[in-house]
């Protein structure tokens, strides 16, 4: 399983790549793919709500701490929140890249 890249590796991957776009030859930056980040995000999305899975589980069984749960279940609601908003974005972009004309 992939680590989670933090906003600040991120960030410093942007800006290699922003560094490398000036230099002669246009060369790759080294490090993960755009790919590779969108890859590690949506594997972090899948495990945190798998957690909130597994705490509700527990709950219902009566084996987990009231508080594990009800903050395992908050991270997954804002995680499903910051998916639906990302798609939302990405098929507005797509629309509006539809409308252009050729």
């Amino acid at each position: 399983m992939a680590d989670p890249i933090s906003s600040v590796t991120a960030a410093k991957l942007y800006a290699n790549t922003e560094k490398a776009g000036a230099a002669p030859g246009m060369e790759a930056p080294k490090g993960p793919s755009f790919g590779d980040l969108v890859k590690a995000g949506i594997q972090n999305s899948i495990d945190t709500m798998r957690g909130g899975e597994t705490a509700s589980a527990k709950a219902v069984a009566g084996e987990a701490n009231l508080q594990e749960v009800v903050g395992a279940i908050t991270q997954a609601e804002l995680t499903l929140e910051t998916v639906v908003a990302v798609r939302d974005r990405l098929v507005s972009a797509y629309q509006e890249i539809m409308r252009m004309p050729i």
